[in-house]
């Protein structure tokens, strides 16, 4: 099942891009948030190269059995108290939503001499249940970000309101996109936009056709989580 739910999205994606989802330039993240290890080799073995967890207290155990391989992301909030268990672990930190946290990530990165990418996570709908930097605060928070040497950020991610109809979606992800655009067009010293992350299992189709080239798929591919 798991196979086939993944060849299904990669099937969308070509059709949305016109070309092979090799081609396609779009990064599938597999959210594996609740999800047994088995399931995850599952996924891996059919394709999946990159991996997402909500929690560093799930994240950090699927990381020592499943090991190297693949590309890890961690899309949840994170704590100040927990960036010491995946710095250097992690391909991107999606979540990077308030300077004490950036201020944490450097600390650490520092102590260790590595670097740390992240994605700066917007909140666009200014939803109180979704973490998240307003639009109109984001250019204070580059601009503070631009202090770091440790941390470097690679882009931007998002998530939308969940609307009955994905299409309604749409209006989130164009702005973001577009705020991804006029960043690209700042000179940042540790700041350039790679990666726009936006869209989940429920609206990755209408986040890739204005702008995403990273989704994150979690119950799609897996099932429904059982809470």
């Amino acid at each position: 099942m798991i196979k086939d739910n993944i060849e299904n999205v990669k099937k969308v994606i070509e059709e949305i891009k016109g070309c092979s989802f090799e081609d396609s330039g779009i990064t599938l993240i597999a959210v594996t948030k609740q999800k047994p290890v088995p399931d995850i080799i599952e996924a891996i073995d059919s394709g999946i190269k990159d991996i997402g967890e909500n929690k560093v207290q799930e994240l950090v155990p699927k990381m020592d059995q499943i090991g190297d391989g693949v590309n890890y992301h961690m899309i949840g909030h994170l704590q100040s108290n927990k960036v010491k268990d995946i710095i250097g672990r992690v391909k991107l930190i999606h979540s990077v939503d308030r300077k004490s946290l950036v201020k944490e990530i450097e600390k650490r990165c520092k102590s260790e001499g590595i670097i740390q990418d992240v994605l700066i996570q917007v909140n666009i709908s200014k939803e109180d249940t979704k973490s998240g930097i307003y639009v109109e605060d984001l250019k204070d928070f580059l601009d503070y970000i631009e202090g770091f040497e440790y941390i470097k950020v690679k882009g931007l991610m998002t998530m939308a309101p969940h609307y009955e109809k994905p299409e309604d979606t749409a209006w989130v992800f164009k702005k973001l996109k577009e705020i991804f655009e006029d960043i690209k067009s700042i000179n940042y010293n540790n700041i350039k936009m790679e990666y726009l992350s936006m869209g989940m299992s429920h609206d990755y189709q209408v986040a890739i056709e204005n702008g995403s080239n990273m989704i994150r798929i979690g119950s799609y591919l897996f099932g429904d989580r059982i809470y």
